[in-house]
């Protein structure tokens, strides 16, 4: 079936809306909580408060001491992940707060 002029997917309708509205960063913030929802263990998972994107830097607040210990040994690793899987050129640093 082809696609009519004005018919769009609801997702690119979302992205549209993000990109009119300036809240694109909050949709790849949610990505990326969604990544690390299926990467870590629940009970890991459980312990990450918020992810937000600030001037090109991911901000992780985490609950758990060591966990945050954890991430922030690993900072590299997990930048590094963030830029493959949603594009290199949107992150700079990763803050673990």
């Amino acid at each position: 079936m082809k696609k009519k002029k004005r018919e769009y997917q609801s997702s690119e309708l979302v992205k549209s809306f993000a990109r009119i509205y300036g809240f694109e960063d909050k949709l790849v913030a949610f990505d990326i909580k969604d990544f690390l929802e299926e990467y870590l263990d629940e009970s890991l998972f459980k312990e990450i408060r918020s992810v937000n994107i600030e001037n090109e830097c991911i901000v992780i607040k985490i609950d758990s001491p060591l966990l945050k210990h954890d991430f922030k040994m690993r900072k590299s690793f997990y930048l590094k992940k963030f830029q493959d899987k949603f594009g290199a050129d949107k992150f700079k640093d990763l803050q673990i707060l």
